[in-house]
Parts: structure tokens; sequence; C-alpha cells
């Protein structure tokens, strides 16, 4: 079974909650890191929330939602080993798992109804890495996220005047 981290802002609560029955029925083992309201909330710390858990390892992969889908994929870009796509419909969905390997799904709950968010989460959860040429793609972020990482430590601090 997968883990699933899911979480949305306020703009994306319904259809979350909608994917959260969705993928519970589909047998999926899910966790909702929020919001809880459809109350004015901040998405960077949800966002941040369900990516820290793919990138600690916590759940294999996560979902987020915000009116947009922008505002997520930049938050959950920040962390370490996550490569999160937004995807308006279920091409791109395939495409994100194919070549870049996506672990979190990003989707615009403001432009996908329920279906189609539905059926970009399956053909999401469906779709295997294609390998080949591809997982030297993946391979080479994930380097140079490692030389960033090393060449960022190595930095020396900077003093304020």
């Amino acid at each position: 079974m997968t883990g699933i981290a899911l979480g949305s802002d306020h703009g994306g609560f319904e259809l979350k909650n909608d994917l959260l029955e969705f993928l519970k029925k589909a047998g999926y083992a899910v966790k909702d890191f929020g919001t809880c309201s459809k109350e004015s909330c901040d998405y960077p710390l949800i966002g941040f929330d369900v990516a820290k858990a793919v990138s600690e390892g916590e759940f294999e992969k996560g979902i987020l939602l915000c009116k947009s889908g922008i505002g997520m994929a930049i938050i959950a870009n920040k962390l370490p080993g996550v490569r999160a796509a937004a995807c308006y419909n279920t091409e791109l969905a395939r495409l994100s798992r194919e070549h870049n390997d996506c672990n979190v799904l990003v989707i615009a709950a403001s432009y996908t109804e329920g279906d189609k968010a539905r059926d970009i989460v399956r053909v999401w959860l469906d779709t295997a890495h294609a390998g080949e040429r591809h997982a030297r793609r993946v391979e080479q972020m994930k380097e140079l996220e490692a030389r960033l990482k090393r060449e960022r430590k190595h930095e020396p601090s900077k003093k304020r005047r």
C-alpha cells in the first residue's frame, strides 16, 4: 500500500476532501495534513508539512491543492528530494511520473472539477517512472541538489554590517 500525504489551503479544501474519500475507497493509506475548513489559511505551512513528510520518507507520495497550484508547487520544491509538479490534465500527470519521477502532485483547485481531479490523481498514481534516459536525468537532479547542499554547507557565514 502506498502512503500518501494530502494537504490543501482553503481554496482547495472541498476538492481535497473529495480526493481524500476517493483515495481511501481505492485502498490508499492517506494522512490529511489540513486545512480543516474553508477559512483563509496560509498555504506555505501546509505545503511545507506535506512536502517534508515526503522528503523525510514518512510518505512515498504527496498531493497538494491550492487555487492555482502554483504556490504549493513552489513551496514543495524547496525541500530536498521532492519533485513536485502542478498538473492540469492527465497527460501532464503521466509525463510528470514517467519523465521526472514526480513524488508530489499539485492540483489547481479553482481550475479542476472533481471528476477531472480524480482522473489526474488516478493516472499519476498508476504511472511508473519510465527509467532509461529519464532515470539519468532524475539522477542528475538529485546530484545537483546534493552539490548545492554541500556548497551551502561550506559557504562562510556573512556578517551583517
